[in-house]
């Protein structure tokens, strides 16, 4: 007769050992059957025509009208295919080595970073494929030429969203009234004196966003120092809305209103703080035209459906209509 075993012997717990680790490995190499393939969106491209397929496809792009267009990561398609193009490099460098591709991604690299203003690094692109590439030569040096153009171009004058670069030091951007004026001058002649050589291609259409951009910076600078002079305030207003005027075509439209907006906003703030609404001097009238006037253009983009402008502009009309109760609870409803 067998001698039953004593409890907490070791043979039932090799046992248990041995379940355990063949059921993990079951588990193991059930996880392993159930993860899904690499999302093909996020692959490496294969080869060169692929990133330039989509690149030709995107160039003529109305981008001043409307936001560039999305590769399917989700990234600005220019910035995207830019990208692929440094990584096949990178990636494929041995393949590369022969130099057979060296002119078309250029070419490619070219037709993007104009579209991200690097113009200056688009031009030597476009010069280095005109060195080399007959087929590509005329087409190179043209778009060589209007980069230069509009890198020199980009450069004058005052612009708050560019940072500060080495040319900064031979031409100080101006801070005064009047050399804003003529450095903003200056830079829309020069980039209104390339459209005839642009015309009929997608040059025309990164001229009117440079336009764009040096009536920002013009406006821009207006704004941030409207508190250093009297009429500040009224030069403010009146640079500010002519943005809007100018450009209400464009993607950035409903930033310029919200922009003047806020602009008015700002200036019933300051009334208030100047003129205490229990003091003698506060003037209802005045203050109400702020007010109508704020509210009235967060309203117009907070109307807008399927905008991303329009929850910016609904929380600042809320916030500022708050503010307004502050003010004269009896006279604000809403």
């Amino acid at each position: 007769m067998s001698r039953p075993v004593a409890r907490g012997s070791g043979a039932p717990r090799g046992i248990a050992k041995r379940a355990f680790a063949i059921a993990f490995a079951a588990l193991g190499a059930a996880a392993c059957a159930s993860t899904p393939p690499p999302d093909p969106r996020f692959r490496p491209s294969e080869n060169v025509l692929e990133i330039v397929a989509v690149l030709r496809k995107h160039v003529p792009d109305d981008t001043y009208r409307f936001e560039a267009a999305r590769d399917v990561t989700g990234r600005n398609v220019f910035r995207g295919s830019l990208l692929r193009l440094e990584n096949l490099e990178r990636v494929h460098a041995d393949a590369l080595r022969a130099g057979h591709y060296d002119d078309v991604i250029a070419f490619a690299k070219g037709r993007a970073l104009e579209r991200l203003r690097a113009f200056d690094l688009a031009a030597q692109n476009y010069r280095r494929v005109s060195a080399r590439t007959p087929e590509l030569e005329r087409e190179a040096q043209r778009s060589a030429a209007l980069c230069d153009a509009l890198d020199e171009a980009a450069r004058i004058g005052f612009d708050s969203a560019r940072p500060p670069g080495e040319d900064d030091e031979v031409d100080p951007p101006p801070t005064d009234e009047k050399g804003v004026v003529d450095a903003s001058e200056r830079r829309k002649a020069l980039l209104e004196a390339l459209r005839p050589q642009a015309e009929g291609t997608h040059y025309a259409i990164l001229i009117q966003e440079e336009i764009e951009r040096a009536d920002m910076a013009r406006a821009g600078f207006f704004v941030a120092s409207r508190r250093l002079s009297p009429d500040g305030n009224v030069r403010a207003l009146a640079e500010q809305q002519q943005l809007v005027i100018q450009h209400r075509e464009s993607k950035l439209a409903n930033m310029h209103v919200l922009g003047l907006a806020d602009l008015y906003a700002a200036l019933a703030d300051d009334y208030v703080k100047a003129n205490p609404p229990e003091g003698l001097r506060f003037d209802p009238p005045t203050f109400q035209e702020l007010v109508d006037a704020a509210s009235r253009l967060y309203q117009s983009v907070a109307n807008q459906d399927g905008t991303p402008e329009k929850i910016a502009a609904t929380q600042r009309l809320e916030a500022f209509l708050a503010f307004t109760m502050k003010v004269d609870r009896d006279r604000f409803t809403q």
